[in-house]
């Protein structure tokens, strides 16, 4: 591991807004002390609070933070050298509504009681195109997000990939969930209006690349007999000409 990734790491143990919680201490003790506590412990406030989700830098957190003042938001992702980029701008210009969080999205329930979450955002993940169960809009990772999630709480997608979009549309059909809104551009539609005006590092490279960037809102079923029956759609789905996460350049290019 290269010197400034330790650094970096013991940086993270100093900054008061990042939480790291070893999986061996969340184990012996069944929970993080701070679930359902966030408001309290953390902001200091009441106020809705919205995960990030797979942070990487934390600039979406960071911007919604600077956005919504009169909100609450933590990143969330297992790679801690990425997030003291965020985690940073956090400490050094005194935000007090933004946190990190170190973890594993599988222990979301670990850390937040049932619905202590107001809304989620999933910022240009990896589609996973061959791992179902490893997308983010997934239903596995779905009835994950109903254990923490407000009855009414609203999970937003940001993505780059034809795949992905195409992939949550079908599942949100299939499933017959309630659609917010899509679009297969973003910023050629009337929803760029709408939509925090937050561009991450490897969305504006999408960008100037000539791929739109797609958005779609939606809401997870009201009961958890609903959420239980949630399964996967049987369609087949063209697969993007271009290495999504590992920004590779197009064909073509």
């Amino acid at each position: 591991m290269g010197k400034n990734k330790l650094k970096k790491f013991a940086e993270m143990e100093t900054l008061e807004c990042v939480y790291q919680y070893p999986f061996a201490e969340l184990k012996a003790s069944g929970a993080c002390p701070l679930r359902g506590l966030w408001g309290r412990d953390v902001f200091h406030n009441d106020r809705p609070i919205t995960l990030e989700l797979g942070c990487g830098k934390g600039e979406y957190a960071v911007g919604m933070g600077r956005t919504y003042p009169d909100r609450n938001f933590i990143g969330i992702d297992i790679k801690g050298a990425r997030m003291w980029t965020g985690a940073r701008q956090v400490a050094d210009n005194g935000m007090d509504n933004v946190a990190f969080l170190r973890t594993s999205i599988h222990l979301l329930p670990e850390f937040f009681s049932p619905g202590e979450v107001s809304e989620i955002w999933i910022t240009f993940p990896d589609p996973q195109m061959k791992k179902v169960n490893k997308r983010l809009t997934g239903t596995h990772f779905l009835k994950i997000y109903s254990r923490v999630l407000a009855p009414d709480g609203v999970i937003h997608l940001k993505t780059d990939s034809p795949f992905l979009y195409t992939y949550t549309l079908e599942m949100i059909r299939h499933n017959g969930l309630e659609l917010i809104a899509a679009t297969d551009d973003l910023y050629a539609s009337p929803l760029a209006e709408v939509v925090p005006p937050i561009t991450t590092y490897y969305e504006e490279q999408w960008l100037s690349r000539g791929i739109p960037s797609k958005y779609i809102a939606w809401r997870l079923p009201s009961t958890p007999e609903g959420v239980d029956s949630l399964s996967e759609p049987d369609v087949e789905i063209e697969p993007d000409t271009y290495r999504s996460f590992g920004r590779g350049t197009l064909q073509g290019f």
